[in-house]
C-alpha cells in the first residue's frame, strides 16, 4: 500500500478501498461498542458545565461553528487539559492498538461538513453514534457515492482519504465519537503518519489567518512541509512529556 497524504495532492484521493469496512474484522470495534454507556455518560457530563468549540478549519463547514469538537489525542499529541473531564473514556481508547486520535464531534441542526478528501489513507477513521437524531437523507454520512445513517452504540469505519460529507437537516445536535486507528499495514509508520498530518493541519491553521496560503504554488507547500514535518516529528514525544510532567506538577 503507497501512502498518500492530502498535503502533497490536490486532487482527490484514487485508492481502491470500499466505502465503508465491516467493524466486526477489527478488534479494535469490540472495545469500542461495549463501551457506549461509559463514553456517552462521560460526554454528557461535560456539556452540563462546558461546550465543545468550533473546528478550526472553516472551509469545510457550511457554516462556520457548525461542526464543534473536543480532543482527546490528536494525531498522537496527547490533549492531557481535557483528560481529566473523560478518565474512563481515556482509559478505553489507550487500550486500542494504534489509535492516534480521538474526540467528541457536535454537528449542529442544519449543519453540513461539504465534500473533502481527509489527510492521508494510513488510518481508518471511525465514527461512534452517541446521540443520533435521524436517519439519511435528513441526518448522515457519504463517503464516495454511498450514504448511511449513524446509529447509537454503532460504528461507521473507512478510509477517511476517500471525499466524504456529513448533513444534519434536523433540529436536534448530533453527537458522536470520533477516532482514529493506523491501518495494521502502516503501524511501523505510525509516528511519521502523525507528523505528516500534523504538519498539514498546522498549514491549515497558518491558512485559516492568511488566506492566499490556501492557494500557494505546490511546490512551495511541498517545500514547508518537507522542512517542518522532521521538526514535528521530534516535537511530539516532547510536547507529550513536558505536558505530562506539567500535570503532574
Amino acid at each position: 500500500m503507497k501512502l498518500w497524504f492530502s498535503i502533497f495532492d490536490r486532487n482527490d484521493y484514487k485508492g481502491s478501498e470500499p466505502e465503508f469496512f465491516d467493524p466486526s474484522d477489527y478488534r479494535f470495534s469490540d472495545i469500542i461498542l461495549k463501551n457506549y454507556d461509559v463514553i456517552n455518560r462521560e460526554l454528557n457530563a461535560y456539556l452540563q458545565k462546558n461546550k465543545l468549540k468550533g473546528y478550526f478549519n472553516t472551509t469545510m463547514v457550511a457554516e462556520a461553528n457548525s461542526w464543534r469538537t473536543i480532543s482527546l489525542k490528536t494525531w498522537g499529541v496527547e490533549m492531557y487539559e481535557n483528560h481529566r473531564y473523560f478518565p474512563e473514556t481515556i482509559s478505553i481508547i489507550r487500550s486500542v492498538p494504534g489509535l492516534v486520535s480521538a474526540s467528541f464531534n457536535l454537528l449542529e441542526p442544519r449543519g453540513h461538513i461539504i465534500p473533502h478528501c481527509g489527510d492521508t489513507n494510513g488510518i481508518f477513521r471511525c465514527h461512534f453514534g452517541l446521540s443520533i437524531p435521524g436517519k439519511i437523507p435528513d441526518c448522515g454520512f457519504k463517503v464516495r457515492n454511498e450514504w448511511r445513517s449513524w446509529e447509537n452504540g454503532k460504528l461507521l469505519v473507512f478510509v477517511d482519504a476517500n471525499k466524504h460529507e456529513a448533513i444534519n437537516n434536523t433540529d436536534q445536535n448530533r453527537f458522536i465519537f470520533l477516532f482514529d486507528v493506523v491501518r495494521e499495514e502502516m503501524l511501523h509508520r505510525k509516528k511519521f503518519i502523525c507528523a505528516m498530518v500534523l504538519t498539514s493541519l498546522f498549514l491549515q491553521a497558518r491558512a485559516e489567518k492568511f488566506r492566499f496560503l490556501y492557494k500557494a504554488p505546490m511546490f512551495m507547500q511541498k517545500l514547508i512541509a518537507g522542512l517542518l514535518m522532521p521538526l514535528v516529528y521530534v516535537a511530539i514525544p516532547i510536547r507529550n512529556s513536558l505536558y505530562k510532567f506539567k500535570k503532574q506538577a
